[in-house]
């Protein structure tokens, strides 16, 4: 399936799951840890083979996730399981998860920002990164930083869709592409 029909697909079970979510006070959070384990194991290797095989019922499906997780699953969560098997919809887990955590973000005024720098940051030099972005946003700002000595200089910062190339790489690229 197309990634865009995929997160059409999802985008009603993850609403779906965020308003039942927010309507209890620790919801949010325990939701979004479930939907990280089942993504993750209906990702992995094993676990997508099995719950791929046609030979497994939907009951079996579910029963994998209940196994494995055991009490980090709630009710709630195996209900939502049984219905994805039922439906044969296991496979949305991860684009479920990723429109639920963009929700979650929303809500409590958070954003992760990815940036890619072509050198290590100090740590003044995250702090200062964290504020401007949380100004111009409006939002508490999580970074995750890592380096790519490719990127020659400069960074490259991505929140969301959006992705904003400031490396030296990305402009010897755009150069590069207006020339042919």
């Amino acid at each position: 399936m197309a990634e865009a029909e995929l997160s059409t697909i999802a985008r009603p079970y993850a609403r779906a799951i965020f308003s039942k979510a927010i309507e209890s006070s620790a919801g949010l959070g325990d939701w979004s840890k479930m939907l990280s384990s089942l993504s993750v194991l209906s990702s992995d290797e094993m676990g997508n083979s099995l719950l791929r095989n046609p030979l497994y019922t939907d009951d079996e499906k579910t029963e994998f996730f209940v196994n494995v997780l055991g009490e980090e699953l709630s009710e709630q969560g195996r209900n939502f399981v049984s219905l994805l098997a039922e439906y044969n919809r296991i496979e949305l887990l991860p684009a479920i998860r990723e429109i639920y955590e963009r929700m979650k973000a929303n809500h409590e005024k958070t954003l992760e920002v990815n940036i890619t720098s072509a050198y290590e940051l100090s740590k003044k030099e995250e702090s200062t990164l964290s504020k401007a972005l949380s100004s111009r946003l409006g939002r508490d700002i999580s970074l995750d930083v890592s380096v790519d000595e490719n990127l020659i200089g400069g960074a490259i910062i991505k929140a969301e869709d959006n992705v904003i190339d400031d490396s030296v790489r990305g402009k010897l690229e755009k150069i590069a592409n207006a020339l042919n």
